[in-house]
């Protein structure tokens, strides 16, 4: 198989939080006397968003700012202020203005990273794309990871001609591509089963000498499993365990769907058996997932050798799990 071989809560009062932090945002910048005296990054997201919601940029510089010195770094939750709704986009060319104030170095670059990664999850790929090109003419610390968000959202859509403009972007931007973007690529044509186009990500990745991580070997199982080679996908863990290698719960997954749509119930029970003992976490969440997918099948006989072998082991049971099978048990009667 060429692809083995090419592997070297939410409150109650959050309504009256906010309407209470936008009022006090619109009326005076914070002094440092109004903080709390360990502020989290929860809580700059609420005052942030607030600024950004009352189009108070002075304030939201001030806050940007201040949060990094107070090691409150940016979070997903940042620019959740922006929304895909014209009047929300039209706020974009002063907001990238008041980024561009901020203080140098980490601090204007991990903001404007938040502001693609807010875009992107609402899919605004052409306005990323524009945040990309005023911080590669400012010279405001593009790297790989500003990319990440826009190679993500791409590839999961699979646009992948789009996605290879970006990885040529990034390489004329001064940015190039590091493993994280290939993994996304490779991910991407593994999910669909096109392993050819996969190969070749592998090559340009050891071309580069990039060594496969978690997320590499995660997308080769998957790509294994796709076009029904579960026997390649279980030599392919087997290496990750050799070579040290983390192994992801998904990858578990893959290989456990793929011989359970093919009615090898017993050697997927073989299976989690014997990639077992290393990480009781992951041998509650495998034999669980196992267990779950026999009951849905009906194979109640394979599903209580599971759940037995789990109680020998000491492995918990969930409750969901065992209501599950109790359900199923008791309709055969």
């Amino acid at each position: 198989m060429f692809l083995l071989r090419k592997i070297p809560h939410k409150p109650q009062n959050s309504k009256s939080i906010l309407t209470v932090a936008a009022r006090f945002c619109t009326t005076q910048i914070p002094t440092v006397n109004s903080f709390p005296d360990e502020p989290t990054a929860a809580y700059y997201d609420l005052l942030v968003n607030a600024a950004g919601e009352s189009r108070d940029f002075a304030n939201l510089q001030y806050l940007l700012n201040k949060r990094v010195k107070d090691h409150c770094f940016n979070t997903s939750n940042t620019f959740k202020f922006i929304t895909n709704t014209g009047a929300s986009l039209s706020v974009l060319p002063d907001l990238s203005r008041t980024l561009a104030r901020l203080d140098k170095g980490f601090t204007r670059k991990s903001a404007y990273d938040s502001l693609i990664s807010r875009l992107c999850k609402l899919e605004l790929v052409e306005q990323a794309l524009r945040v990309v090109d005023l911080m590669a003419r400012e010279n405001f610390g593009l790297n790989a990871c500003t990319f990440h968000p826009i190679l993500n959202v791409l590839t999961k859509k699979g646009k992948m001609e789009e996605a290879w403009r970006v990885v040529e972007l990034m390489r004329k931007s001064g940015a190039p591509p590091d493993l994280t973007s290939y993994n996304y690529l490779l991910m991407a044509y593994c999910f669909s089963g096109d392993l050819d186009p996969a190969a070749g990500v592998l090559c340009t990745m050891e071309e580069e000498g990039m060594k496969a991580d978690t997320r590499t070997y995660d997308a080769l199982v998957l790509g294994a499993c796709k076009v029904g080679q579960a026997e390649g996908a279980m030599v392919l863990l087997r290496r990750m365990v050799d070579d040290g290698v983390p192994v992801l719960l998904s990858t578990h997954v893959y290989v456990i769907d793929s011989l359970l749509s093919r009615g090898f119930y017993a050697e997927a029970v073989k299976f989690v058996r014997g990639f077992s003992g290393k990480d009781t976490w992951l041998d509650k969440e495998s034999f669980g997932s196992l267990a779950k997918r026999l009951i849905k099948l009906e194979r109640l006989g394979e599903a209580k050798e599971v759940l037995d072998e789990m109680r020998e082991r000491g492995l918990v049971i969930g409750d969901k799990l065992k209501d599950y099978y109790e359900s199923k048990i008791t309709n055969k009667k």
